[in-house]
């Protein structure tokens, strides 16, 4: 991952956001504001999180600093693609704190509910809705898509 987590950081408090597992082994900071905000609804991110759908925000690596022993990790490759998405979590409590994607090197992802204080977090789109929830109700400002 990467070094210490005050190095290169902006000082903008309101650009800076920092999280972490559920038992505080893991911790990171993101810098200034992501590429992309979303809500996937794949099959996998439903089985992942145990939810109707992951909330994920992308950042640039050099975004990302994680304070961690080791992260443990877990590939999973597309059913339809056959890219990989690789889950990093704590090897302790479990909670995945970061996930990268085949095609999307050079990008962090940061799961949505492992962020101290998440209501800053706006989602733009919704993808894989084809294997949304039926109850599910997208917002009309967000776009939608049936895959990624």
């Amino acid at each position: 991952m990467r070094g210490s987590m005050g190095k290169g950081m902006h000082s903008n408090p309101e650009a800076n956001h920092e999280g972490g597992c559920v038992c505080g082994a893991v911790r990171y900071r993101t810098s200034g504001e992501p590429a992309l905000i979303q809500a996937c609804h794949c099959s996998f991110c439903q089985r992942r999180t145990g939810s109707a759908f992951a909330t994920m925000a992308a950042f640039k690596d050099e975004q990302v600093e994680i304070s961690a022993p080791s992260l443990a990790e877990y590939e999973h490759r597309s059913d339809e693609s056959q890219r990989w998405v690789r889950c990093h979590f704590c090897s302790c409590c479990g909670t995945t704190v970061l996930i990268t994607l085949e095609r999307n090197p050079g990008v962090r992802v940061i799961p949505g509910g492992t962020f101290d204080n998440p209501g800053w977090l706006k989602i733009s789109r919704h993808i894989w809705t084809r294997s949304a929830h039926e109850w599910i109700v997208f917002p009309q400002d967000t776009q939608v898509r049936e895959k990624a």
